[in-house]
């Protein structure tokens, strides 16, 4: 089976100039990749479905080692576009600097309490871990578009990480 899947320029330049991360993603998927215009995918089709899973978190900005947390069952990816709560560049650029913190602080605290790995990227923000931990860090990201204060959020994480 063969197919295909669009990542960032600047990440599909990072899989051409460092070989490794090609290499690494093909042996841990048993695929073959090759990068065109678009990333292509051969091989049985449940390993191009999960090389394809693999590239999209890479394509979203995660580093490779993050990114094969995906071949186990239990973990997945979330990716919450932002775009779909605003237009603006500003308000843009407002939430994802919220969602990061100041020195990364909030991001790092979700990381944390959550047991999660989370990406800032372009217009979205991501999300690598376990299924059930996922939704926990979903809605703390949700909880931060929606104005929520940091000193709030920090509370509701350390309660919701000892559940």
């Amino acid at each position: 089976m063969k197919d295909f899947i669009k990542i960032p320029q600047e990440r599909k330049e990072i899989l051409e100039k460092d070989s490794k991360i090609k290499e690494n993603i093909e042996e841990f998927t048993s695929t073959k990749i090759e990068i065109n215009d678009d990333v292509s995918i051969d091989g049985e089709s449940f390993n191009v479905f999960q090389a394809k899973n693999v590239l999209k978190a890479f394509g979203r900005g995660f580093n490779v080692n993050d990114c094969l947390y995906l071949l186990e069952d239990e973990y997945g990816l979330e990716i919450i576009d932002l775009s779909e709560f605003t237009k603006s560049k500003e308000r843009m650029s407002t939430l994802k600097g919220r969602i990061i913190g100041t020195g990364g602080k909030t991001r790092k605290y979700i990381e944390k309490y959550v047991d999660v790995k989370t990406c800032v990227f372009g217009k979205t923000v991501s999300i690598i871990g376990k299924w059930n931990k996922i939704n926990i860090a979903k809605e703390a990201i949700m909880k931060i578009i929606q104005g929520c204060t940091h000193k709030t959020l920090y509370k509701w994480l350390e309660r919701h990480s000892m559940v």
